[in-house]
Formats: C-alpha cells, sequence, structure tokens
C-alpha cells in the first residue's frame, strides 16, 4: 500500500500497527507527533490539504480524519483519488478505527486494542471509588469550547465530572457558575503553550476554588485532542492532575501546571 496520510492521528494508528513502511506521505503535523519519521513526502493536512501534490505522489489512498475541510475532500475525490474519511467521536470509536485502518494493511489490531481498551479500564476500576471532582476541559479559548466526546470519557475514566457538552461552546461565567475543582487546558494546535496565567487574569478566575487549590493545567493537546494510542498518555495527565497521590503523569510529560507565584499574584 502507498497510504498518504492527512492527520497525526491516522500516522500514529499506522505506526502503533507497525505498518509505517505502508506510508508515502504524511503532513508536518505528524512529524510533530513522531519526532524520527522520515523519508516521506511531507503534504498539507485535511483542513487544506493540496490535490496537484496528492496526484503526483500517485497513492492507492487517501486517509482524512477530523478536523477536516468538505470542500478540501471534494477536490481530492473529484480528482479521483480513493479517500477514506474518518470521524470518531467517542473511544469506541477510535477502537473501531484502529481496526479498520488494520485491516487495509493487513495488520492484527486485537493485540492493540486490547491494549488501549484494558488501560482504560484499569484506570476506570482504579477511581470507582474516588471522590469525583468536577471538571473543566478546554479545547479552544476564543471562543471557549468544551473538549471533545472522547475527552470526556478520559475524564470520566479518570474519575471525574466532565463539566458541560462535549465540542460545544460556552462563555466565562458559565464556567465560573458552575465551580469547576478542576481546569484542564488543551489548545489545538498550542502543544503545551496556553498562557494559564493570563487566561485566569483576563476571565477573572481567580476566585474559583480549581484556582486557589492549584489545580490548572495545560495538558499538551496531541495527547487529548488526537484520536489516536496516544490517547492513553492523556489519560495519565488527566488521571495525575485528579488523583495526584495516586496516578503518576505520562512518561516525559509535559504537563504545565499554574505556577504558585502567578496565583498568588492573582489573589
Amino acid at each position: 500500500m502507498r497510504i498518504a496520510s492527512l492527520q497525526p492521528s491516522v500516522t500514529l494508528i499506522l505506526a502503533s500497527l507497525g505498518r509505517l513502511d505502508d506510508l508515502c506521505a504524511h503532513t508536518k503535523y505528524c512529524l510533530e507527533a513522531l519526532p524520527g519519521l522520515s523519508g516521506h513526502a511531507v503534504l498539507k493536512d485535511a483542513w487544506s490539504a493540496d490535490t496537484a501534490e496528492l496526484e503526483a505522489l500517485r497513492p492507492d489512498l487517501v486517509i482524512a480524519s477530523i478536523p477536516y475541510r468538505l470542500e478540501s475532500l471534494a477536490a481530492i475525490l473529484k480528482a479521483g483519488l480513493p479517500v477514506l474519511t474518518l470521524a470518531p467521536h467517542t473511544l469506541a470509536d477510535v477502537a473501531n478505527d484502529i481496526r479498520l485502518i488494520a485491516s487495509i494493511v493487513h495488520a492484527d489490531p486485537e493485540p492493540l486494542v486490547h491494549a488501549f481498551e484494558a488501560a482504560i479500564a484499569d484506570v476506570r476500576a482504579r477511581t470507582a471509588s474516588l471522590p469525583k471532582p468536577l471538571v473543566y476541559c478546554e479545547e479552544w479559548g476564543k471562543p471557549l469550547i468544551h473538549s471533545q466526546h472522547w475527552a470526556a470519557e478520559l475524564i470520566e475514566a479518570a474519575g471525574g465530572r466532565f463539566l458541560g457538552v462535549p465540542g460545544l461552546h460556552t462563555t466565562p461565567e458559565i464556567i465560573a457558575d458552575a465551580k469547576p475543582d478542576v481546569l484542564l487546558f488543551a489548545w489545538c494546535g498550542a502543544g503545551n503553550r496556553v498562557p494559564l496565567t493570563r487566561v485566569i487574569d483576563q476571565r477573572n478566575w481567580h476566585s474559583l476554588e480549581a484556582v486557589r487549590q492549584r489545580r490548572v493545567f495545560c495538558i499538551p493537546d496531541r495527547l487529548i485532542n488526537t484520536p489516536a494510542p496516544t490517547l492513553l498518555e492523556g489519560l495519565a495527565d488527566i488521571a495525575h492532575s485528579l488523583h495526584p497521590g495516586i496516578f503518576s503523569a505520562a512518561p516525559d510529560s509535559q504537563m504545565i501546571r499554574l505556577a504558585d507565584a502567578a496565583i498568588a499574584a492573582g489573589q
């Protein structure tokens, strides 16, 4: 197979299946997700895909996943290129996408899917009897957008209660009125560079118990927003932020916590 991957989630699934040899092209964001990746053409992503550069590669299959722009996909289809589009919403959807991609590259998905589901089930079991803090998890800040459905499932597995409706817009006032116990930020494309101090200042959230108790975290967005096996690393960071005495953060975690000094300055 010669697969052109238009999203990091696709490339990460291929890597987890041991099928990077089937990859002929990927986006620059895939390089950020897999720094050791090399030897492939680099493409624009599913939002701004360039049909001409895809046609020049002559892939057997183009695989796109959310977020994508319908106009870009329509142009690829119009060019006659075979396209598979994925639109996962839940953790079960992510597992099914692993199975689907595995069937295309003739790999056995079940060890990977079993490990993925077992790790989530293990964390869920370990948190079953623990207190359930109310968690606001933000995918974007202008406007404020709640994280996606699978992120809500990860928070619930980690022993939290997801505040709001996944994927919908909200306001600083609504969040403040809900009095969340924990604030998590994973802005799309921001890595772990969400300006936590400025966010708290601009929204006048200094009086929130989550801020006063120093329970404000930025989790690298690729660990929460990319529907791939790497969600398990996001789960580890979430579990650590909710129950630090019980769970460790992901190995080599780049999770950032609002500095004590910043909180003191805002009080």
